[in-house]
């Protein structure tokens, strides 16, 4: 079994290697102070470790504040023993830093979310996409009537636009696109499975109510890949793709993309309801 003394050493080394900035930003700051005042006293880090974060964190503005460092660190007169769940705290503080400080932790972390047949990716999304986008597997131009006949879900169109002025069915009746100008309306079945994936960055998309269900409004431009039925052709190349409000009717998810203001996103979105 790996000693106290052994752990202690690692975790210094870690620290060592870790690419955070100095100082640190003040809000990771503060959470890593709010996280060492909630240590019991008598289960402190070990003294070098103690020494080695409070000097990270004293160099932040604001990070100096004397009387609450000392409550966490009361127990860290020299030569006192660490314990095992002192040491996992410290190493939770350090992948904070490193995690909600750099440009790489940040990368790493990236939380997805899956809602109406949309995989939403939050994190890091590097450069959007550009280029002229492909257009979706199998992707033709047809009437509304015609979509009606080749989709095996009812086709909404919202009364606050009218009669789109295209129409498009894709990947073997999988989705419906309508279009007005500057607006686009993709409808699909497949909200248990997902047909659409979104790489977003700040701003963070937000969860709104529709009234009789709730969506996700996406308020930036953000990088939207088709992931075709089944998986079995290679995912049409990225695009970049304007606001977007993401919802689910009667077992069909739709995306309503190129309303700028979300207001406005939700009226056309309740309308078609």
């Amino acid at each position: 079994m790996t000693s106290s003394d052994d752990l202690e050493a690692g975790l210094l080394a870690l620290g060592e290697t870790l690419d955070v900035p100095s100082p640190p930003p003040a809000e990771v700051a503060r959470a890593v102070r709010a996280r060492l005042e909630s240590l019991p006293g008598a289960d402190g880090p070990p003294a070098p470790v103690a020494g080695a974060v409070r000097a990270r964190l004293g160099s932040v503005e604001g990070a100096d504040r004397p009387a609450p460092v000392r409550r966490a660190w009361r127990a860290l007169r020299p030569g006192a023993r660490p314990r095992r769940r002192a040491i996992v705290s410290v190493v939770a503080i350090l992948l904070a830093l490193f995690f909600g400080a750099t440009p790489a932790g940040r990368a790493a972390v990236v939380e997805v979310l899956r809602f109406a047949g949309v995989e939403l990716r939050i994190g890091d999304p590097g450069p959007l996409p550009s280029g002229v986008p492909s257009p979706l597997p199998g992707e033709r131009r047809v009437t509304l009537e015609q979509a009606r006949e080749q989709v095996a879900f009812a086709i909404s169109v919202p009364s606050r636009l009218g009669e789109p002025s295209e129409v498009r069915v894709s990947d073997g009746g999988r989705v419906v696109s309508l279009f007005w100008p500057g607006v686009r309306l993709d409808e699909y079945d497949g909200v248990l499975e997902v047909a659409f994936r979104k790489e977003l960055g700040p701003p963070w998309p937000d969860q709104v109510n529709l009234g009789t269900s709730q969506a996700w409004w996406i308020p930036a431009k953000h990088g939207l890949t088709y992931l075709p039925r089944g998986g079995g052709e290679a995912p049409a190349r990225a695009r970049l793709a304007d606001p977007t409000l993401i919802w689910q009717q009667k077992g069909v998810g739709l995306r309503l993309e190129g309303v700028g203001d979300l207001q406005g996103a939700l009226e056309i979105a309740r309308s078609a309801l």
